[in-house]
């Protein structure tokens, strides 16, 4: 029993990952991070259509700038930092007393 047998190759088509606009600005901020980090470190950077747009030190009126100049669309507002702040989601506990 020293033969081998090969099986016929298949193909399996794997379907496009569509990405929502989200995803995409972030995707692209992860990709211009090397660069910002040069000239903007310790800004925050608003990402829209793929390019950094615009920058501040304050996020919130990095934000209200963008979307008075562009109308309420999705961007990525990004800290250009080499390590990016974690993100914590509160949640809370249902308190179900133990039935005796």
């Amino acid at each position: 029993m020293t033969q081998t047998s090969t099986n016929p190759i298949v193909e399996v088509p794997v379907p496009d990952v569509k990405m929502d606009k989200g995803e995409r600005e972030y995707q692209a901020f992860l990709r211009l991070l090397p660069q910002l980090l040069v000239s903007h470190r310790g800004q925050f950077v608003a990402v829209h259509e793929g390019e950094a747009i615009d920058f501040d030190a304050d996020d919130i009126t990095l934000i209200q700038r963008v979307h008075a100049r562009l109308g309420y669309v999705p961007i990525c507002v990004g800290l250009v930092a080499d390590r990016q702040p974690l993100l914590r989601i509160p949640h809370y506990r249902e308190y179900q007393p133990v039935a005796r």
